[in-house]
């Protein structure tokens, strides 16, 4: 798979770790744990972006596979005690096998039509998890111990700690999709989602490529979920909720679909958006609802898709 990564996009890229890895020095407490708690959930956006911004799957069921990898993680180290890597590590491979065989049977529809499979398959997994309450404590959830929250004598629950495994991963998802979408395979998928019949017509086989990129866009979600339950030490079933299939779509929309720094500056702004509205109203879905309005009439292709079509035609 070969690759085409242009070296200003690389630096850019480098260039907004650096930075990101800087502001643990300089934010307060409290913003430092919301900026680790948006790295992890940037992650899951960088996922869904490879799906829906990329390749033009557009999914209400992700939460399943951020759900898969984090009960994978939680469950195997509050019930089996598997020390974090590992926990880690078993959180992945579900979402792995969550995202495949759910490809195998979601790719046979298109359009609406797979929008609605996704939705039905994720509200599935979801009552799933209720109906199996005393394994997976429901709605309430449960709490992984501090003692099984360590990786080589560091502690994930230490907020310097959790910056920093929070930083790593997203950073490793971030170059990571960097380079998988300027791949030749990369450009396969955009060209799935510009035009799926000329794609075709190349000989391309378009259900081999989009099982890819969900199967790669569920991984990164799991990821996702299961650095939540191992950083903030815990796990439950609102996780899988609809509306955290949701929220990736906002967040991509927000920060520009089919951009790789997208996701990162969408999660940021809805989530202190939500912070910030919240301390001022219980009826801060209100302003929530306004930017996107605001942001549909304004920036339709979000912040970064817009200045990629109006200023930076490089930007990845």
């Amino acid at each position: 798979m070969s690759n085409s990564v242009s070296p200003r996009a690389l630096v850019l890229h480098l260039g907004v770790l650096v930075i990101l890895f800087a502001l643990q020095f300089v934010l307060p407490p409290y913003h430092n744990g919301i900026a680790a708690r948006i790295m992890v959930l940037a992650i899951y956006a960088i996922g869904y972006n490879i799906a829906f911004g990329y390749t033009g799957l557009l999914s209400l069921g992700h939460a399943m596979f951020f759900s898969a990898g984090m009960y994978g993680a939680g469950m195997s180290a509050r019930l089996l005690e598997f020390a974090a890597p590992s926990a880690f590590f078993v959180g992945v491979i579900c979402a792995i096998l969550a995202s495949c065989l759910f490809g195998l049977l979601a790719l046979r529809t298109a359009g609406v039509a797979f929008m609605i499979v996704t939705l039905m398959f994720s509200q599935a997994a979801y009552l799933v998890i209720l109906y199996f309450n005393n394994v997976t404590r429901g709605d309430e959830g449960f709490v992984i111990e501090r003692t099984l929250r360590q990786i080589g004598g560091l502690d994930l629950a230490d907020p310097v700690v959790r910056y920093n495994a929070a930083f790593v991963l997203l950073a490793v998802c971030l170059i990571g999709s960097l380079y998988l979408v300027s791949s030749s395979t990369g450009r396969v998928m955009i060209a799935i989602r510009e035009n799926e019949e000329r794609t075709r017509m190349l000989g391309n086989n378009i259900f081999a490529y989009k099982l890819l990129a969900l199967t790669a866009s569920g991984t990164v979600a799991g990821i996702g979920g299961a650095a939540y339950a191992l950083l903030f030490g815990y796990t439950g079933a609102a996780f899988a909720e609809i509306q955290y299939s949701i929220l990736p779509l906002l967040w991509t929309l927000v920060g520009g679909a089919g951009t790789t720094l997208g996701p990162i500056l969408g999660t940021a702004a809805m989530f202190y958006l939500v912070d910030i509205a919240s301390e001022f109203t219980s009826a801060y879905l209100f302003f929530v609802g306004l930017a996107l309005v605001l942001m549909i009439l304004l920036l339709p292709k979000g912040v970064l898709g817009t200045v990629r079509e109006k200023f930076v035609r490089w930007l990845p």
